[in-house]
């Protein structure tokens, strides 16, 4: 069996003002597979990203990436949700594809035949030959985002994390995303962000949050009814129980 992707214990995440906000015991991420991190708005899947992504260090426990606890960030590809100011620079869309080789070159070196390589095989997954010469401003939302899955395809890290890479977009780019993160799980650790259900039960493993780990494991077990009651509903064990009565026929509703 492959060493684990990420390894976390007794984690606690805080950000400025020092307010913890995500507590996690015990983590363990597959390699290679795809795992969703998944639950409702400010459960911390952002936050977990981010540490993975070595850009947040935890105020106590242990986090490991890749078998390190300080991964240099030519090992991780990075997809983060987009910004207005990030669709305004100038930059067409060969050019975001091509600043996913630049970790590995020296200091004004060239690109090398194994560059173009890389760069033209991203293109290509994310079908976007014919775009190449646009600038980013200039694209629709689905556009946009497969030039920046493109430059972390043509990165060729060891492992790739993604904010919400499928939100709002077109069902093609939707559809073409989604079959090549699938693919690149294969070979590599993916790791993705998602308030979508249905697409965190596409994952072969998921993390369910709310502020802390509910579940962890395969999509079937990670996300029955009770653990998604716990992390939506923030509801206890025993009203959980009352609540699956209420929907057998067995008891009264809970007051």
């Amino acid at each position: 069996m492959s060493p684990p992707a990420a390894l976390g214990t007794d984690l606690r995440f805080a950000y400025r003002d020092q307010r913890v906000v995500l507590e996690i015991d015990h983590l363990e991420l597959p390699s290679p597979g795809l795992t969703a991190l998944v639950g409702p708005n400010g459960c911390g899947k952002s936050t977990l990203l981010t540490a993975l992504g070595g850009l947040l260090t935890p105020i106590s426990g242990r986090l490991e990436v890749l078998g390190q606890r300080r991964i240099p960030q030519t090992e991780i590809a990075a997809v983060f949700q987009q910004h207005n100011a990030d669709e305004a620079l100038p930059l067409t869309v060969d050019e975001v594809v091509r600043m996913g080789r630049y970790g590995r070159r020296r200091l004004l070196g060239r690109l090398t035949g194994e560059d173009h390589e890389a760069i033209e095989a991203a293109v290509a997954r994310m079908d976007i030959a014919d775009l190449r010469g646009r600038q980013l401003s200039e694209l629709s939302g689905g556009q946009r985002q497969r030039a920046l899955v493109a430059q972390a395809f043509a990165q060729q890290a060891r492992m790739l994390l993604l904010d919400e890479p499928l939100t709002g977009l077109d069902a093609p780019s939707t559809q073409r995303i989604r079959d090549e993160l699938q693919a690149e799980s294969r070979v590599r650790p993916v790791v993705m962000a998602t308030h979508d259900l249905n697409d965190a039960r596409g994952a072969e493993h998921v993390v369910l949050l709310a502020g802390r780990v509910v579940s962890a494991g395969a999509p079937q077990d990670a996300l029955d009814t009770r653990h998604l009651l716990v992390a939506y509903g923030g509801t206890d064990d025993a009203r959980i129980d009352q609540h699956l009565e209420e929907v057998r026929g067995d008891t009264d509703p809970i007051p």
